[in-house]
């Protein structure tokens, strides 16, 4: 029903083509390094659009709650006065995950998960490795960490965790492209260094990533 939608670059064109077919289409797609539009002017055009009176569409992938800036942009709204409502999406370790037969949780191997960013604000990669890399039975997915594999894969064994502990890197997950590249974290960085990987991509850490051999089903 919108009049307007604004869409980033994971959006299918199979929903875009759901939207109305005369909305006006604008694309703000972030790709590392190459921002069609800055993010506070994607903030900054939600507001004006909709004080034109449109009514606007802000089509992400995955869940904009989890590293998709939907809290940024709702700020914006919120402070202009302007009514929104937020569909959950379903996020990026959720899917890739379960498409490649790695489950986040599992009694035997992993008690919790967590949610990392692997490209900060300021382009850098300083995490707190000390608290990444000391609790076993965890499972850790790293969003957008393509260019830091290495440097995560050193940080966490520098900071105490085995080297020979598993890792996944899931290339373009649950469309048809789906790759997934397993190794451990002292080999990881080779095994990717040899293949030709697109983003976008999700990097699974943890005991539970020895589970997809068996489990994989796609």
């Amino acid at each position: 029903q919108a009049d307007v939608v604004l869409f980033d670059r994971l959006v299918s064109q199979e929903i875009l083509n759901m939207t109305r077919q005369d909305a006006e289409k604008i694309h703000v797609g972030k790709q590392r390094q190459n921002h069609t539009m800055p993010q506070q002017y994607i903030s900054q055009l939600l507001v004006s659009l909709a004080k034109e009176g449109k009514r606007v569409l802000r089509l992400k992938g995955g869940d904009p709650f989890i590293f998709g800036r939907g809290g940024e942009e709702i700020e914006e709204l919120a402070a202009a006065g302007i009514p929104f409502q937020v569909v959950p999406g379903i996020t990026a370790a959720s899917g890739c995950a379960s498409y490649a037969g790695i489950p986040l949780t599992h009694r035997e191997h992993s008690q919790s998960v967590r949610f990392v960013t692997g490209h900060l604000k300021n382009d850098t990669c300083d995490l707190n490795w000390k608290s990444l890399a000391e609790d076993d039975q965890q499972t850790l997915v790293f969003y957008m960490g393509l260019f830091s594999l290495s440097i995560i894969c050193q940080e966490l064994i520098k900071h105490g965790m085995p080297e020979n502990k598993a890792i996944a890197l899931i290339q373009q997950g649950t469309t048809p492209s789906q790759k997934v590249y397993t190794g451990t974290l002292a080999t990881m960085p080779d095994i990717i260094a040899r293949q030709e990987v697109r983003a976008p991509t999700l990097i699974i850490v943890g005991d539970v990533v020895s589970l997809h051999e068996k489990l994989a089903w796609q």
